[in-house]
């Protein structure tokens, strides 16, 4: 229980404590995962934190050092994880209130953690720029959420991933020490927050890269045999004269789990959502008929802003899509290596069929284009997930495991010894996300 000195020194600071509100924003989308559902439900936080700048974020701080609570942050809320799940209670970060955009540059732009994508992209877009990758949340996710949780997105197949060096350029961060600072990292040193729960620091300012804005023409291209439009993918991906913002793969039954996408998806078939630059149609549609797809929806870049766009079909919104018709379905993500032939996907689809719906997205990786996945998976039981797991490392496909909120556990298969020695420094009580890095539980 917290004391009533604890509540008397946030004063001035917006918090929420009705149990209803304080519930509802102690979870994430981590009931994606039926093992990670009865492992988060019922975590919750004793009371929530709204700052609207940095000084307040440095007062919520020090009171939770001086107090000793638990600190979690938290942006919308789209994560998979449980990254924004309290596992010891404690106070609930909220950043979504800090949406100040500081300034926009040709290629740049700095901005507070809870400035939602949808938002700097619109702004961008006035001077010819936008987010070099986004997730298919865009709408609601917010840029601090995404830097700390997230990994890569709709661009990546031009940009690589976040953690690439240049794809994040600085950041500062306020600590939980015994009087807390505010650090600034630059160049690679932005490694040690980037993509870390919020375990070793508040995320309160972000400058990020910007890229070109081209007019992107959203495409649904159709083939009766999955393999061919996979390698479709490939094909798209390896042309360098196309300009392609996203290629996500869909095997049947996934297209089918699409409702407002039904009149252009027949049954049985198998399907390419793709972005394209609108200068580059006609070579993209020249590559459509080179591998036998049928393009059955299309629409310019000002019709798919005025709607929904694919982007929220592809990447996981698919699992999100299927999982409203059959809640019972959960997924993987995996990253298969570079192979112009696809082989290890042929070979995991007809190892798994149906039980493990293929998903690729493609994307740059080290240079060279390679398929992502973000299967879907029929569950049966936790031990069965672990086989296929187990089925997919032991042939050279690597597992970004979505079934733990172990930070280590997930994609980086190892601890980052300078996000641990950054911890060290900056929160020596380890109250910040408490739970989530096997590194500083000793675990290792």
């Amino acid at each position: 229980m917290l004391g009533k000195a604890f509540f008397a020194d946030l004063e001035g600071i917006e918090t929420i404590t009705a149990p209803t509100q304080v519930a509802k924003l102690s979870e994430d989308y981590f009931r994606f995962s039926p093992i990670l559902e009865p492992l988060l439900t019922g975590k919750v936080g004793d009371i929530v934190a709204r700052p609207t700048n940095e000084a307040e974020v440095i007062r919520v701080a020090q009171v939770c050092v001086n107090h000793r609570v638990p600190l979690t942050v938290r942006g919308s809320g789209t994560g998979n994880y449980g990254q924004a799940v309290p596992l010891q209670g404690g106070l609930i970060l909220d950043m979504t209130r800090m949406q100040t955009i500081k300034w926009i540059k040709p290629g740049a732009a700095c901005v507070e953690p809870g400035v939602k994508l949808a938002a700097l992209d619109k702004q961008a877009q006035e001077i010819g720029w936008e987010s070099r990758m986004i997730p298919s949340t865009f709408r609601s996710a917010t840029v601090g959420g995404f830097i700390a949780g997230g990994s890569g997105g709709i661009g990546s197949i031009l940009y690589g991933q976040l953690r690439d060096r240049g794809n994040l350029r600085a950041v500062r961060v306020v600590t939980l020490e015994d009087c807390p600072r505010v650090i600034e990292l630059r160049g690679d040193d932005v490694k040690k927050v980037n993509h870390a729960y919020g375990v070793n620091g508040i995320i309160t300012e972000l400058e990020l890269p910007l890229a070109p804005a081209y007019a992107w023409a959203e495409f649904v291209v159709n083939f009766s045999d999955f393999m061919t439009a996979a390698q479709f993918g490939q094909a798209l991906g390896n042309c360098d004269g196309i300009i392609k913002k996203m290629i996500c793969i869909l095997a049947d039954p996934i297209p089918s789990y699409f409702t407002a996408l039904r009149n252009y998806i027949p049954d049985r078939v198998h399907s390419a959502l793709v972005l394209v630059a609108e200068t580059d149609i006609e070579p993209f549609r020249e590559l459509v008929r080179e591998f036998g797809g049928s393009i059955a929806y299309k629409k310019s870049a000002q019709e798919a802003s005025k709607g929904i766009s694919l982007v929220e079909f592809a990447w996981n919104h698919s699992t999100l899509h299927a999982r409203t018709v059959d809640p019972t379905l959960t997924y993987l993500q995996s990253l298969f290596p570079a192979d112009p032939n696809l082989q290890l996907v042929r070979e995991m689809c007809d190892r798994f069929k149906d039980e493990v719906m293929m998903h690729l997205e493609f994307i740059r990786m080290n240079g060279v284009v390679i398929p992502a996945a973000i299967q879907i998976v029929r569950f049966t039981t936790a031990e069965r997930i672990q086989e296929i797991i187990q089925y997919h490392e032991s042939h050279g496909v690597l597992i970004a495991n979505p079934h733990t909120y172990i930070l280590e556990d997930g994609g980086m298969k190892a601890i980052d010894r300078n996000q641990l020695a950054f911890k060290q420094t900056v929160d020596p009580y380890g109250l910040m996300n408490v739970g989530k890095m096997r590194a500083w539980l000793g675990k290792s």
